[in-house]
């Protein structure tokens, strides 16, 4: 009678744990606040405004209460770009009908101006639909790269094409939260933020 007691307990914890929902991590510095009652206050993206590919002003809060994935990139990039960008495209084709958003902000926006922008949508043949491409003040670029999506960019001699950006995609939560880092390279890594971006929609 005991061994069944507790085999059937530990049947109930197993289906208990197979039921419980994985929670994604929310990244960067988080403030707890204790008074009455106790709250933790996350890092999040903080405004931004830019111009896109049509030459229109886009800011964060076309994105309130929105999931979106954001890249870094350059339209001359001779390195890591072009690989993801086709991951990219991958990841919009297989979120289809969702209602996620993609932005790629360029690193050069000297050169990457809002008709450069067109003609490299145009040139890789890109839906912007749901994917903006945003250009800007280069120093407010770079701070929301480094201090908002918590990745490195900046100009660098010794980098491909002279500009160093991160090869990672962000997933972005209703909130303005990050809830994944995700190598844009690998596909392993592709297939766990459309994974994780499904997980997230469910949640919120």
């Amino acid at each position: 009678m005991k061994a069944i007691l507790l085999g059937g307990i530990a049947l109930v914890l197993l289906l208990s744990s197979c039921s419980e929902k994985k929670e994604l991590p929310i990244f960067g510095a988080k403030e707890f606040i204790v008074g009455i009652d106790k709250d933790t206050v996350y890092h999040t993206i903080p405004f931004w405004s830019f111009i896109n590919q049509d030459n229109e002003r886009v800011s964060s809060q076309d994105y309130q209460d929105k999931i979106y994935i954001a890249d870094f990139f350059f339209t001359h990039c001779p390195g890591v770009c072009p690989e993801l960008l086709e991951s990219l495209k991958t990841v919009q084709q297989a979120l289809k009908g969702t209602d996620v958003s993609i932005i790629s902000h360029t690193v050069d926006p000297k050169n990457d101006t809002p008709e450069r922008l067109k003609w490299y949508v145009n040139k890789n043949n890109i839906d912007t639909q749901n994917w903006n491409f945003l250009t800007g003040n280069k120093q407010e670029i770079y701070e929301l790269g480094v201090n908002g999506y918590l990745v490195p960019n900046q100009e660098d001699a010794l980098a491909p094409g002279g500009f160093l950006h991160s090869e990672k995609f962000i997933l972005i939560d209703k909130k303005k939260r990050i809830r994944g880092f995700y190598n844009g390279r690998d596909q392993a890594s592709v297939n766990q933020l459309l994974e994780d971006v499904k997980l997230l929609i469910d949640e919120q």
